[in-house]
Parts: C-alpha cells; sequence; structure tokens
C-alpha cells in the first residue's frame, strides 16, 4: 500500500531516534494512508517552523505477519486510554513494533485532561475527542521494521 509523512523535508531514511515523546501512539515514524491528511500535517509543520511543507511518500506492506502489531479497530476504551497513557509519557508502546488507529483530534489535550481529573467519563471522553473526517495513523516504533519494510518512492512539496 501507498503510505504518506508530512514533515518539512524529504527523509528517506526515517530514524525512530529523532522522533518526538508524548504522541498518541508514543516515540515513532508516523505515516498515514491519507494523503490529504499527511498534506495537511506537512503544511501545519512548514507554518509554525516557516520552512517548506514537503510530503515522504513510501510503500508499506499491508500484511506485517512477523511483527508485533496493535491495531485499534475502533476509538473505544482500550484505544483512550493507550493514547492518556503515551501522552503522559508512559511507554507501553515499546512492547509493539507499531501501532495503527484513529487520530484523536486537536483538542485531545483539553479533553485527556478532563478525565484525567475524573470530570469526565470514558464515554465523554471519547465522545470529546474522536476526529470525525477519515484518517487514520500508523506509528512505526521498531526501526527494524522501517528499515525492512517501508521503501521510499519520492517526496514533494505542497503548496
Amino acid at each position: 500500500m501507498i503510505v504518506y509523512h508530512g514533515s518539512t523535508e524529504k527523509i528517506e531514511n526515517p530514524k525512530v531516534e529523532f522522533s518526538k515523546k508524548y504522541l498518541d501512539f508514543g516515540r515513532g515514524f508516523y505515516i498515514t494512508t491519507y494523503k490529504q491528511q499527511a498534506e495537511k500535517w506537512a503544511k501545519r509543520r512548514g507554518m509554525r517552523n516557516k520552512l517548506k511543507a514537503v510530503v515522504n511518500v513510501y510503500e508499506f506492506p499491508e500484511k506485517l505477519n512477523e511483527y508485533n502489531i496493535m491495531n485499534f479497530k475502533a476509538d473505544d476504551e482500550l484505544w483512550l486510554n493507550f493514547v492518556c497513557d503515551c501522552r503522559k509519557g508512559k511507554e507501553i508502546y515499546k512492547q509493539y513494533d507499531a501501532v495503527i488507529g484513529s487520530v484523536a483530534d486537536d483538542d485531545v489535550f483539553k479533553s485527556i485532561d478532563m478525565y484525567f481529573k475524573g470530570i469526565w467519563d470514558e464515554k465523554r471522553t471519547l465522545n470529546e475527542i474522536r476526529y470525525y473526517k477519515m484518517n487514520n495513523q500508523i506509528c512505526l516504533i521498531s526501526q527494524k521494521l522501517i528499515d525492512n519494510k517501508l521503501k521510499f518512492i519520492k517526496s514533494y512539496e505542497v503548496k
């Protein structure tokens, strides 16, 4: 399948060591199957850093039977608690080679804070943080998986 990564530079050989902490699925190299989503991420990063917006395009296998993959099929309590733990800095993601699931929306910090404080329950929090547009994210945690399975195709600038 074709996957995309929004950035401010061409990335032929992604390295997990350069990823940020406290993201939805922990430290890793994030890709998506949605071109428009990657373009939006690239534009956001480019504007924030006053750099060009670049989308990197890769080929990635759909089946990864030899790897340990967590695939969240729904935005449920398991997904919510995983995202919360990762955003709190817990390293639960390290038991996987990759994590797949939905993207939490831009108000996730407010919503998760309400959940942490016990003001909102899981159901209310899930309703607040669901991102209703079609989206996904694949967090590649294992450098071995990246090196062996993610094949760079091209990059292009987004205006």
